[in-house]
């Protein structure tokens, strides 16, 4: 049986609780430094308590230690990953693979459990082998690998953990091979710090300098969605089902992991003895989970079944939401308002875009709602009758979410037996296969009616402990003794102590792990030591323009009329160079000098 693991996001604590109460088995987290997300950083105490809290479902916490690291900061790494590790932490995301060849790594005495982030590149069944080879535990597999590539890689390595991305934002590049923000801005998206060079807008200019597109986010993707693949990604190889955003917040969290958990589940349910979840503890929401409601700039399953022509967002590298109808009239007086006709229903304060007659989004919020009838503060230029209006933020939504939407229990059952001395015991089972048992102070005596109802109420009086009474059975003619209620509820609060402090002893999961062969550690390639070798390649990219815009002649695409090479233009004037490497179906950007 393999147990199949959800996942999740934490920008911090608050994230990280919202995403194991809505059904998270694991949680990704980084600390204040050396994370892949310099902006989302996390105390070690508060990963601490993140580790107490899903522990207590037998949900996993990974800390995110996925940057490129400098010598002189080695010493502060390996003390920050000794105190994570005393926090809790049950793995450890690394990039620099120093981290994991490093002959002094003996803070832990069977050696961390390590993940080779997908910094590391991590696209063919050699890179994989050779992380094996170093002692990971779990390889996260670069987002632009299709079924059958990954079915590969786990044909070939199959003892190695393969994670793979099913939801979130899409780098143009493969993740650790974009050194375009450094080249740009000098903040090195391999150091947590990503300017976002790809959602910027771009001229697409010929050799001759003739511009073939103007002013377009020509290497801007729509987002990830894979929810309708999981099976297939199941039956590939993968493990781990990982969602993207660490700097999304408790509100994303919340919508993305129900919408998964429930799907996945259903995948479960249908597999019995075949699958089985990596945790603990059924989540019951109090609201109907809708990818549509959450950020995103469209949907794509992007290369999972080879190349298509539906995953870039050239217009734009907003949220453009989900389509509510279309302009019916605008009026201009009192501010002005506009009538939609549609379905849809709106409230006060949602969010609403349209894209322009330039393709350019634009965006307002509604200030007062009078059926479909939406008062503005004003209205936007160039908005007009027969538009298509979206909605990138749904306020009724929101505020749903911003409440208490699920709860996450363990089930029990629960015994009340007679022991041989003639005491009363009181046994509890979950489905952790936790067991404790507690003896009743108290000396039984006939009750002058039966007791059932009452011992069964009082059992199931479970409040905010993590865990939910599903049986009560009660032998030996028990239900017809006395027992003061205030006896049952303290023998079940210390059955709940007992079951608490169990959960709590429990030590993080960690594989020994060797240091990396010195052979190994010779012919493995970093990413830096790749950029290295040709400092002017600032992006890998399986997205490529010749395809997207039609021209791919190996694809059954028009033949240019262009003349290559062709040239990326940013507003400032810098231009950068697009390789078309067709051997590998790949694009390559180059940076060039400054142009005037």
């Amino acid at each position: 049986m393999k147990h199949i693991e959800l996942l999740a996001p934490a920008k911090n604590l608050e994230c990280g609780i919202a995403a194991i109460d809505h059904g998270a088995d694991a949680v990704y987290i980084g600390p204040q430094r050396f994370g892949a997300r310099a902006a989302a950083g996390n105390s070690v105490e508060d990963i601490a308590a993140l580790c107490e809290y899903a522990h207590q479902f037998g949900a996993k916490v990974y800390a995110t230690v996925n940057t490129i690291i400098y010598d002189n900061e080695m010493a502060d790494v390996r003390r920050l990953m000794h105190e994570l590790y005393g926090a809790g932490v049950d793995a450890f995301l690394i990039q620099d693979l120093r981290l994991a060849s490093d002959a002094d790594n003996t803070t832990s005495p069977n050696g961390y459990n390590l993940h080779a982030s997908t910094q590391t590149d991590n696209r063919s069944v050699e890179r994989v082998r050779q992380l094996r080879d170093m002692g990971f535990a779990r390889v996260v597999l670069a987002r632009e690998l299709s079924l059958e590539e990954i079915s590969a890689i786990h044909k070939a390595v199959p003892d190695v953990e393969l994670e793979v991305f099913v939801h979130g934002a899409l780098c143009v590049s493969y993740s650790g091979a974009c050194y375009a923000s450094q080249y740009c801005f000098g903040r090195s998206a391999n150091r947590g710090e990503c300017a976002q060079f790809c959602r910027l807008k771009f001229n697409l200019k010929d050799a001759d300098g003739r511009v073939v597109e103007h002013d377009r986010h020509l290497l801007s993707l729509k987002d990830m969605c894979r929810i309708n693949n999981l099976e297939e990604l199941l039956e590939a190889g993968a493990v781990s089902l990982k969602i993207e955003g660490r700097l999304k917040d408790a509100g994303y969290v919340k919508n993305v992991v129900a919408a998964y958990r429930q799907r996945l589940d259903e995948i479960i349910d249908r597999h019995p003895g075949k699958y089985a979840r990596a945790s603990y503890g059924r989540s019951k929401y109090s609201f109907t989970p809708d990818l549509k409601k959450t950020f995103n700039r469209g949907y794509t399953d992007y290369f999972l079944h080879g190349r298509h022509n539906d995953i870039a967002s050239l217009d734009t590298p907003k949220a453009i939401g989900q389509m509510v109808g279309k302009v019916k009239e605008v009026r201009g007086d009192k501010g002005g308002s506009v009538v939609v006709a549609g379905s849809a229903s709106f409230a006060n304060g949602d969010g609403l875009c349209f894209m322009n007659d330039r393709r350019e989004l634009v965006g307002f919020r509604v200030n007062r709602v009078e059926g479909n009838r939406l008062h503005l503060l004003r209205v936007p230029e160039g908005l007009r009758k027969g538009m298509a209006l979206y909605r990138n933020h749904d306020e009724a939504f929101a505020k749903l979410l911003a409440g208490k939407t699920a709860e996450r229990r363990i089930r029990l059952s629960m015994t009340l037996s007679m022991t041989e001395d003639c005491r009363i015991q009181l046994c509890a089972d979950t489905e952790t296969g936790s067991h404790a048992s507690v003896t009743l102070d108290v000396e039984p005596q006939d009750a002058q009616k039966n007791q059932r109802e009452n011992i069964i109420r009082q059992l199931q009086k479970l409040g905010n402990t993590p865990y939910i009474c599903t049986d009560v059975k009660i032998e030996d003619d028990i239900d017809n003794l006395f027992i003061p209620s205030s006896i049952l509820a303290e023998a079940r609060r210390s059955l709940v102590d007992s079951l608490m402090s169990s959960v709590k002893g429990i030590q993080p999961v960690t594989h020994p792990m060797s240091n990396c062969p010195s052979d190994v550690c010779e012919t493995i390639e970093t990413v830096d030591h790749l950029n290295a070798q040709n400092p002017s390649l600032l992006m890998q990219c399986r997205h490529c323009l010749r395809y997207t815009l039609g021209y791919c002649v190996k694809n059954g695409g028009r033949r240019p009329q262009w003349k290559e090479p062709l040239r990326l233009e940013m507003g400032d004037g810098r231009l950068f160079r697009l390789e078309f490497d067709c051997r590998k179906c790949q694009m390559n950007v180059y940076s060039e000098e400054l142009r005037r």
